[in-house]
């Protein structure tokens, strides 16, 4: 269903001290693969140069920038109109590894922050014994959140899902590590989710996650949250990938340094950060 457009953007300014190149990931993914239209957008560059733009066979919008040294700000703008799928999820199963779609079958594999073959065991021993389908992963989800303290400045840029369970804490990349890890080593295909969400403070990027179940129409990448810091059928999707290292906001190669950010996400008109237990689908494929 259609919801009522909302605005969103982003300001990133860096300093860089010779050329440098920069690839980014902040526009919205289009339809399809995510169940959301862009019906405006903008972007500036301070190099005056018009980068190069792409989309990867997954739907994320990349953009390549040379730049010179000195500053470097993107500004981007847009007006998203998302079309979330919301089901039951009583009616929502697993589906057993021959069944998974032979384009997501990489998303049961362990990758750099998601070591679900060292989780196996305590997955299985944590919720092995529960009802399988949306339930479990929503008890995954649980489990993180009551035990995890959101901590900022708790864990860095080589912190994985295994150090996660072990710290306890954490920011939302690495809720989402660890919930990734825990559902793939359950045997279901899950995957990490950048993207624009309202109601966070402070505003940021967000890093959630999916995970394919079998859905009343067939295979469906169904979003979870274990920070529950935004409303799911809220989100703008903007890249997916096995997990952080695939779909970073931006990656630099060169000698630069991030020098201020802003990102916004409006709620849309009439909504509040309300918590809702159904299974959302924010993408299609």
């Amino acid at each position: 269903m259609a919801r009522p457009p909302r605005s969103l953007g982003c300001t990133l300014d860096y300093q860089a001290s010779g050329p440098s190149t920069f690839v980014f990931a902040v526009r919205p993914s289009e339809d399809p693969p995510a169940r959301q239209k862009i019906l405006r957008e903008s972007l500036t560059l301070s190099t005056g140069q018009p980068g190069e733009e792409w989309r990867s066979v997954d739907g994320i919008r990349w953009l390549r920038v040379l730049a010179p040294a000195g500053l470097v700000q993107l500004r981007y703008e847009a007006e998203v109109q998302g079309e979330p799928v919301v089901h039951d999820p009583a009616r929502i199963t697993e589906m057993p590894v021959q069944q998974v779609p032979q384009e997501a079958l990489h998303f049961l594999l362990p990758s750099r922050y998601c070591e679900s073959d060292r989780l196996t065991g305590f997955a299985r021993a944590q919720f092995g014994g529960l009802a399988q389908g949306h339930s479990r992963v929503a008890a995954v989800c649980d489990y993180i959140y009551q035990r995890t303290a959101y901590q900022r400045g708790s864990t860095d840029v080589r912190t994985t899902a295994l150090d996660v369970l072990t710290d306890a804490a954490g920011v939302c990349r690495d809720f989402a590590h660890l919930g990734i890890a825990l559902t793939r080593a359950l045997g279901i295909p899950a995957r990490f989710l950048a993207a624009y969400a309202p109601h966070l403070q402070p505003p940021d990027f967000h890093a959630i996650f999916e995970a394919l179940l079998m859905g009343p129409e067939g295979p469906c990448w169904y979003v979870f949250d274990a920070t529950r810091q935004t409303a799911l059928d809220g989100v703008a999707r903007i890249a997916v990938g096995q997990d952080a290292s695939q779909v970073a906001f931006c990656s630099i190669w060169g000698n630069a340094q991030a020098t201020g950010m802003k990102v916004r996400c409006d709620p849309e008109p009439g909504t509040t950060k309300e918590w809702t237990t159904a299974a959302v689908s924010v993408s299609r494929g």
